[in-house]
């Protein structure tokens, strides 16, 4: 196996991590913006390459024509996906292409109020970062039927893991509990999305599944549940009418939904090893007290 991951952030470096537990031989290479964050993953072991999207990668060509499974983790822009505008000629050229992964967002099916939704519902995405999401799902599905390689795309919810948590959120100050009656929120914890991509990786899995956790929670109970296990008090609670937000953030509370992962568990036989945010964010304290 030799995987490339195009955006080798947050989510890809757990996921290349775990592919690298999963089969240790497995020979990984990506992209990164800087030159800096090349050289620290290449001192960890993985190739990295400078790619920041708007331009060719300089050096990744060679890597990407030996590539076996390909991971796509790049947001599109107005244009489209970068992988394709900048490489499509080098993943036309792996004639060793045999899996195709792409990370997309459960903000592709837009609002239901609140109501529990699976990967059959309709995509009526509110804002215009996911109507690129859409756009870049079928693209993808396009080319992976051209090429005849299964392609998983992964619906992703609202990702935590270490580092990047309530928790540091209430450390630093920017916590800010906003209360919107009835809104709920999926999440998934970083450690399963790079268990769940490499799993998928190793199956070849074809489809598009939804990823985030058993139990979508309003988020000022997440704020209130973070603070009880740092010993400290919650910020007080805004009314979302009133609460000062960016349209961004804005933005996140116009979708509302509860989203199943039953056909992920079903597809690789397994269960989430965070299955809420209260395990995500044990262990999350426990590794920090460690």
């Amino acid at each position: 196996m030799r995987a490339f991951f195009f955006g080798l952030g947050f989510s890809s470096t757990y996921a290349a991590d775990a592919l690298r537990k999963q089969r240790p031989t497995v020979d990984l290479f990506g992209t990164v913006r800087t030159p800096d964050k090349a050289e620290t993953l290449r001192a960890g072991g993985i190739k990295a390459h400078v790619f920041n999207g708007t331009a060719p990668g300089p050096t990744l060509g060679p890597d990407m024509r030996s590539s076996s499974h390909v991971i796509f983790s790049i947001a599109p822009g107005a244009d489209g996906d970068p992988a394709l505008i900048h490489h499509r000629a080098d993943l036309d050229a792996a004639t060793d292409l045999q899996w195709l992964c792409y990370y997309s967002t459960v903000g592709v099916y837009g609002d239901f109020a609140g109501a529990w939704i699976d990967e059959t519902a309709p995509l009526v995405p509110r804002n215009e970062r996911s109507d690129r999401r859409v756009l870049a799902e079928q693209v993808w599905r396009d080319y992976a039927a051209q090429r005849g390689v299964p392609l998983t795309i992964l619906r992703l919810a609202g990702i935590y893991g270490p580092g990047r948590s309530t928790f540091d959120k209430l450390r630093d100050g920017t916590s800010r509990r906003v209360v919107k009656p009835g809104q709920v929120f999926n999440r998934i914890h970083v450690e399963d999305i790079g268990r769940v991509t490499a799993l998928a990786a190793e199956n070849r899995l074809d489809g598009t599944f939804n990823l985030g956790d058993d139990e979508p929670a309003p988020p000022q109970e997440v704020i209130a549940h973070a603070a009880a296990m740092l010993g400290i008090e919650p910020p007080p609670e805004l009314p979302y009418e009133t609460a000062p937000m960016t349209p961004m953030q804005r933005s996140f509370y116009a979708d509302n939904k509860r989203v199943s992962n039953a056909a992920i568990k079903q597809a690789l036989g397994i269960q989430l090893l965070y299955p809420t945010y209260r395990e995500g964010l044990a262990s999350i304290l426990d590794k920090e007290q460690a």
